[in-house]
């Protein structure tokens, strides 16, 4: 039978994701929820196309492994075989001031849903939602000609990095 479009749209996506645990030094229960939340939304639904993988015939979906090594972050993309494909590696310098003011923004998020008022909260979580919508499209530039995929992809695969840099 041949393939459709849908058939081909469905396959370029991700399956699994893993964050490296030896990269992860510390989590709070608020963090815990936001990763658990993040990698469920993204397996339910999400675009991913390594470019390098998908040109030398390897379809999805995909297997991803997120790692921080050498301060750049290690995507690792393997076959539902557990099969590598590739790796990449993507520099972190540009991230570091976006994941400082999300973890900041988030700190006061957290902290206002404990004591604030409704406008209160949605203020802060409107300044949150700015950073970390900048932070994605920071994302899909850096993986521009690597991952062909989409905003909502890239605005929690973000989640999951700064996940990676919680240093307790």
């Amino acid at each position: 039978m041949a393939s459709t479009p849908s058939d081909s749209a469905n396959s370029f996506r991700i399956a699994h994701i893993a964050l490296d645990e030896e990269t992860i030094l510390w989590r709070n229960a608020d963090v815990e929820q936001e990763r658990r939340v993040a990698i469920y939304d993204l397996i339910e639904e999400n675009t991913f196309k390594p470019v390098r993988s998908a040109e030398r015939g390897a379809n999805g979906p995909y297997r991803l492994q997120l790692a921080v090594r050498d301060g750049r972050l290690a995507m690792d993309i393997s076959d539902t075989s557990e099969q590598l494909l590739e790796t990449l590696l993507i520099g972190l310098a540009r991230f570091r001031r976006p994941i400082r003011e999300y973890f900041a923004i988030c700190d006061s998020y957290y902290q206002a849903i404990r004591k604030a008022t409704p406008a209160e909260i949605e203020t802060i979580d409107m300044a949150r939602r700015g950073i970390h919508n900048n932070a994605a499209e920071l994302l899909l530039e850096r993986l521009d000609g690597k991952v062909e995929t989409d905003f909502a992809t890239a605005r929690r695969l973000f989640t999951l990095i700064c996940v990676l840099h919680i240093k307790g």
